[in-house]
């Protein structure tokens, strides 16, 4: 049932919308960390063991890569018109995220320079989930951002029943520049990436979306592998005010709802009249769509509108709420915007639905969930980057300064330290 809150909720509103997802996953936790034992201490035998298993496919080491057949006969089968979209959805990430990608800087005084470098890493693995859909999309939102920054080998895991790789997620791999597709899939695809085996080479990033065995398993080697994000059920916050089209709140709700029973989809509005009408829309359209049982679950457990006290009001709980995705329905969005603080990705006005965000205009749609908003940021170049620190003093300029460096470290009772500075002038000083 769809649930209408105050905004003076806080409470309750904290409790419906940020809750999601945190049951108690101690069974499938256990089932992850025996794969990933069986495949740090037997390696290949224990992947191909698990995906004879989970996928149904006879795994070896000879039929775990994709081969250039199965791509060439992957492009002669994808619709050529989403070969032409994918295309330009390629071409706007590609253009947003090389705007990312941070040059060295310098800072030099005579004798002296300090600076930092950004190398990228040198292997990335994606994650793409398989089964009954494909997601070309995230194929290409995960690969791309990799690509510009510099990753010398992207590899791909996707999982392969009975051996078959969905035709659209290997068409986007090569698009977006992967350089090997792995057949594997679930928590024994990101040990085998983080550990390494015979087969699978190991990677130093993990990006990708998967089921809960995958987000535990990156949760799980994180520390061992670099990883982007455990991202939680998907969610969409509306701000929206009097001048807002009532049709369109709806339908941009009821496109995160048919994404999992456990999707969050929120309007804040300060006017009751919206708040009425967006009801009466939501039950209209969500009966005609062809997941509404899926739609309807989500609606009943998650589906809420806030009454806010007045649009700044509505910003204030959509701070506190720190979605994944923001809608800003309003008659000036970029006066707004200015006030948002916490949110994955940000939309402007009633031509800016969230899915535009999803499938072409650039900005990455793998984004924060559960209010982690409030701390982290999209799938970015970053994730693929390392940054180095870099000192260089002259004999003289050192002279100057070492003997700040041997106080502070003696102060920390760190002799040696102390030592490492005072011994390089020790003879010209006694």
């Amino acid at each position: 049932m769809l649930r209408v809150l105050r905004s003076a909720e806080k409470e309750e509103i904290s409790k419906r919308l940020l809750g999601r997802g945190k049951g108690d996953f101690s069974a499938e936790q256990q089932a992850v960390d025996a794969i990933i034992k069986n495949i740090r201490e037997s390696g290949d035998q224990a992947l191909f063991d698990a995906i004879r298993r989970f996928d149904g496919f006879d795994a070896n080491p000879g039929n775990i890569l994709a081969t250039e057949k199965e791509i060439a006969d992957a492009y002669d089968s994808v619709d050529k018109d989403l070969l032409r979209v994918m295309r330009r959805s390629a071409k706007n990430i590609f253009l947003f995220h090389s705007r990312q990608v941070r040059k060295d800087w310098f800072l030099e005084e005579k004798g002296r320079m300090v600076g930092q470098i950004y190398r990228p890493v040198e292997t990335a693995g994606v994650y793409v989930p398989g089964g009954k859909a494909a997601y070309p999309s995230s194929v290409l939102m995960n690969i791309i951002p990799a690509k510009c920054a510099g990753v010398s080998n992207i590899f791909v895991a996707t999982p392969a029943r009975e051996g078959i790789v969905n035709p659209a997620t290997l068409v986007a791999a090569r698009e977006a520049g992967a350089d090997r597709i792995f057949k594997m899939g679930g928590a024994q695809a990101i040990a085998a990436f983080a550990l390494g085996t015979q087969s699978v080479p190991r990677v130093d990033v993990i990006a990708g979306p998967g089921n809960i065995y995958v987000a535990l398993a990156k949760k799980s080697l994180f520390g061992t592998v670099g990883v982007d994000m455990i991202a939680g059920p998907s969610e969409i916050l509306i701000i929206a005010d009097e001048d807002a089209t009532p049709a369109f709140i709806a339908a941009d709700f009821l496109s995160q709802a048919e994404h999992d029973e456990l999707s969050a989809c929120v309007l804040v509005t300060d006017s009751s009249r919206i708040a009425a009408q967006v009801e009466q829309e939501i039950a209209q359209q969500a009966a005609s769509l062809p997941k509404r049982d899926i739609v309807q679950k989500s609606i009943d457990r998650y589906g809420t509108i806030i009454l806010a006290d007045d649009l700044a009001d509505a910003v204030r709980v959509a701070n506190d709420i720190s979605p994944e995705h923001l809608e800003i329905l309003t008659k000036e969005p970029k006066e707004v915007l200015k006030s948002i603080r916490n949110a994955g990705s940000i939309f402007l006005g009633e031509y800016s639905p969230e899915p535009l965000g999803d499938y072409y205009a650039g900005p990455n749609h793998v984004l924060p969930t559960n209010g982690t908003a409030r701390f982290s940021s999209p799938l970015n170049v970053d994730h693929f980057q390392k940054k180095s620190g870099v000192i260089y003093y002259s004999k003289e300029e050192f002279k100057k300064v070492y003997r700040d460096v041997e106080l502070f470290a003696g102060k920390e009772g760190l002799t040696a330290h102390a030592r490492s500075a005072s011994i390089r002038f020790m003879e010209e000083e006694s």
